[in-house]
């Protein structure tokens, strides 16, 4: 998990992020003023690639202000930018709800999720590549959904979770038709230790011929995590292949969780 203070700079507010278990990388300024692309932009992703390579998930860091998370989680109770609700229980994915937002999409929703695409790309041709599968990604998030929509995937994937005391999200993958994107990104909106406790972001890898391996992630306020929606690409002897991963999130102990996430394939 990245740590981050706040501080303020000839005006501007910015955010210093460190993550102690890497600190060979030392520390970079995300500056929350500026627009969400430049946010995210910013971030180390030579080393975003290699956690991503090596875990399956990566912290970016900051990429959210404070009162820019509360905008978003408010929007959930306004029940007319969403195209469905989804009840957890009633169909066995735990406990807790959901809900998909309908285009269009929010404008700080939009801009978020136009700005990781460009920057996971690489990534996701890189272990196409390496798992000799199709990349049939375009150059632009607008080129990709206008394949999807062709394709039959034409229902907005983007969607606001609210997680209350007892909730819960079982181990899952994002997939929603044949056109995928192999990375997602999920963003926390509430405050761990302060709005809420427990929550944490878990990830499971089923490993070849072994015992499955878990990560997990607490992520403060506003800031982001990348994670593969369904493997990840893995040296094996005949060179590489693919270890399946799933994700949820464990008990939410109290208070209420809200976390923002970006699928980067529309659904069928």
């Amino acid at each position: 998990m990245s740590n981050h203070s706040t501080a303020t700079r000839n005006g501007t507010q910015t955010a210093t992020l460190f993550d102690p278990e890497t600190p060979e990388r030392g520390q970079q300024t995300t500056d929350l003023a500026a627009p969400p692309a430049e946010r995210v932009a910013s971030a180390d992703w030579p080393r975003l690639a290699g956690e991503l390579d090596d875990f399956g998930c990566a912290t970016v860091g900051t990429v959210l202000t404070p009162g820019e998370c509360r905008s978003v989680a408010s929007l959930y109770d306004e029940v007319g930018m969403f195209r469905s609700t989804v009840d957890m229980a009633r169909y066995r994915f735990g406990e807790g709800q959901y809900r998909y937002f309908a285009y269009p999409l929010p404008e700080l929703v939009a801009a978020l999720r136009e700005a990781f695409y460009p920057r996971l790309l690489p990534v996701a041709r890189d272990w196409a590549r390496r798992l000799d599968r199709p990349a049939p990604w375009p150059d632009t998030l607008e080129q990709w959904l206008r394949m999807c929509h062709d394709g039959g995937q034409t229902r907005p994937t983007p969607i606001l979770l609210r997680y209350q005391a007892g909730d819960w999200n079982a181990l899952h993958r994002d997939l929603y038709g044949e056109l995928v994107f192999p990375l997602q990104v999920v963003i926390c909106l509430d405050e761990p230790g302060v709005d809420h406790t427990g929550g944490e972001f878990m990830m499971v890898e089923q490993r070849p011929r072994a015992q499955s391996k878990g990560t997990v992630r607490a992520l403060r306020q506003g800031e982001a995590l990348i994670f593969t929606t369904r493997d990840r690409p893995v040296r094996s002897a005949r060179g590489w292949s693919a270890s399946p991963m799933r994700h949820g999130v464990s008990t939410l102990l109290s208070g209420t969780r809200h976390t923002l996430g970006l699928v980067l394939h529309d659904a069928t």
